[in-house]
């Protein structure tokens, strides 16, 4: 299988081509900076890996390297939680995921032969927040921002169908590993100031990426998913109790709460995704029988922190 893959360098992308790679798989990255690219997938290790440098939001050259690739996985866009939600940064996270997506489209569409199936991701921001409501793949989209977001992308990566695709749409949740959202909640609680943000009652959906990136390599091999599937581990939890799991693996208190206002006062609106959380479960990806190798914080958190205490 030939897979094309953008925001190939990022936390889950990354782990995404090594899983490729090892199954012996080609992959074409198309990313804006070829060198970042080449450093973490060196040839010598990564024989199968092709770096080609992409505008996300122009044709060119790059969009040759989709004719003949089996599979496209669009992971592109703007980090969402890492600044403060100005106006102009909320443009640029809409804009990274609409237009990147509907250049991608455009590429797509004009490859000979073309790809047969689009992997696009999406968010679980995509149902808004809510302490008390339950989300599934039924559920309407919500009214706020990220909501706006995650319409607008899903709506963009729809258009690939007239081309004759099939399009699969994989809202992610939290997504823990060795990096990621864990690295920066590890750190309060080894200095014996961890504890839950905000509240701790709000809701905590997650995934491990072993199992979102084992969910996106079914998704690309097997024609039976189709549409939108939740890319979150069955049994989401509420933050107060993400937190004491957290500090019983590092055998460190858990009484510390972050309050809320330090963290609006550092994301300003972005805080309201950690603070207010969703409850989704993921109705769909269990029906087509998906098989979660972590589906309890517990299992996740225990083989993560294993090799990172």
């Amino acid at each position: 299988m030939k897979v094309a893959i953008t925001g190939a360098t990022g936390f889950v992308g990354s782990r995404l081509i090594e899983r490729l790679q090892a199954d012996r798989h080609t992959v074409v990255v198309l990313t804006r900076n070829p060198e970042r690219a080449l450093r973490l997938f060196p040839t010598a290790a990564f024989p199968t890996v092709d770096v080609v440098e992409y505008t996300p939001t122009e044709l060119g050259e790059w969009q040759h390297a989709l004719s003949g690739c089996d599979g496209v996985v669009n992971l592109a866009g703007e980090p969402i939680a890492e600044n403060r939600w100005t106006a102009e940064r909320k443009q640029m996270i809409l804009n990274s995921r609409k237009r990147g997506t509907q250049t991608l489209v455009e590429a797509i569409a004009q490859a000979t032969p073309k790809p047969t199936v689009l992997v696009n991701a999406s968010a679980i921001g995509y149902y808004g927040t809510s302490e008390t409501a339950t989300f599934d793949e039924t559920s309407p989209v919500g009214d706020d921002f990220l909501a706006e977001v995650c319409r607008t992308w899903e709506a963009e990566a729809e258009k690939v169908k007239q081309a004759g695709l099939r399009l699969v749409i994989v809202r992610i949740g939290i997504v823990l590993g060795d990096g990621g959202a864990l690295a920066k909640m590890i750190p309060p609680f080894k200095l014996f100031a961890g504890g839950p943000i905000g509240t701790g009652k709000q809701w905590f959906s997650w995934i491990h990426r072993e199992d979102l990136v084992s969910l996106m390599l079914q998704a690309l091999t097997n024609s039976a998913f189709e549409g939108v599937y939740n890319a979150t581990a069955p049994h989401p939890v509420r933050m107060a109790e993400l937190a004491n799991a957290l500090g019983s693996l590092l055998k460190r208190p858990s009484w510390l709460p972050v309050p809320g206002f330090a963290l609006e006062a550092l994301l300003g609106d972005g805080a309201k995704v950690v603070l207010e959380g969703q409850q989704v479960l993921p109705k769909r990806t269990e029906a087509i029988g998906f098989h979660y190798q972590y589906s309890t914080i517990a299992q996740a958190l225990s083989e993560i922190l294993g090799s990172s205490v």
